[in-house]
């Protein structure tokens, strides 16, 4: 991680001002359908197992997974950030919910 000099006046007490580089950060985001609605495919997938050899599988749920790199200048905005991008885009949030992973890339 850098630092990248601010520009502007200085005042000598201050010495040299410095602000930190936006940091990177994976992000993995996992959706799901909320408790209690309808999940058809995880339906006909559990319905063909049997017919595969699998028995013994139950309650499945089919959902989506998103992972990507995000910039921000620290853990909280980024954060931020990314429920804001699951609450406008990533989900449907009165069927869906999503569990967020958020970590310094390395």
């Amino acid at each position: 991680m850098g630092r990248t000099r601010v520009t502007g006046p200085v005042s000598p007490v201050a010495g040299r001002l410095w602000q930190s580089e936006p940091m990177t950060f994976s992000v993995q985001v996992d959706v799901q359908l909320r408790a209690g609605v309808a999940d058809p495919q995880g339906s006909t997938i559990e319905r063909s197992l049997p017919a595969l050899g699998f028995e013994g599988v139950s309650d499945v749920r089919v959902g989506k997974s998103v992972r990507f790199a995000i910039d921000a200048a620290d853990q909280a905005a980024a954060e931020a950030t990314v429920d804001q991008l699951c609450q406008r885009f990533l989900t449907n949030p009165v069927i869906e919910d999503a569990q967020i992973t958020i970590e310094p890339a390395s």
